[in-house]
């Protein structure tokens, strides 16, 4: 893989963002629900959809950048810390991406769809995508925008956790990443 995200293909990208979701999904489903109030995130049940399939037609028909990728993930990350008891599950990660990715492409993009666009690739309402983007705002707490060293940490560690991949920095001998440096 490129060393840097916005090199990379963006359909392996996509994937690769998806599986980050796909193992918190897995690692969250298997912890007890105690003192986890629902939220408007919530689903009564799991859509029909699958979560790379869904992370795979919100990236095609939202139009998304890798940006826009990325962040999604430092987003599950910002929330998290800031709201402990939300957690990203198979009755929340639907409305979470379809929601993030909405706030990410209206952060990063000097053009974006309408909610209205986003809202049919996404399968809910207008109304409800209104309200699911107002409160990832707030959990949020406004904090949208990310570094260019964040974005780029965050591909690096997405391409190292898959073990078929690698990044092409990690193939240069160590006195060519130096050279690389300067």
């Amino acid at each position: 893989m490129p060393a840097a995200y916005n090199l990379a293909d963006f359909e392996q990208l996509t994937r690769l963002v998806a599986n980050m979701f796909v193992r918190v999904v897995q690692h969250n489903d298997r912890l007890p629900a105690a003192g986890q109030s629902p939220t408007r995130f919530h689903s009564r049940a799991p859509p029909g959809i699958s979560v790379a399939d869904y992370m795979q037609r919100v990236a095609r028909y939202a139009s998304l950048e890798p940006a826009c990728l990325l962040i999604m993930l430092i987003y599950v990350d910002r929330i998290c810390e800031r709201n402990p008891t939300f957690t990203i599950s198979s009755l929340t990660v639907h409305r979470f991406i379809i929601a993030a990715a909405t706030v990410a492409c209206k952060t990063l993009c000097d053009a974006y769809c309408t909610n209205l666009h986003y809202a049919k690739v996404g399968g809910v309402s207008m109304h409800e995508l209104n309200s699911l983007e107002v409160e990832i705002l707030h959990m949020l707490g406004w904090h949208l925008v990310a570094t260019q060293e964040q974005l780029e940490q965050y591909y690096t560690n997405l391409v190292r956790q898959d073990p078929r991949l690698v990044l092409q920095s990690d193939l240069l001998a160590p006195g060519e990443q130096q050279a690389r440096q300067l």
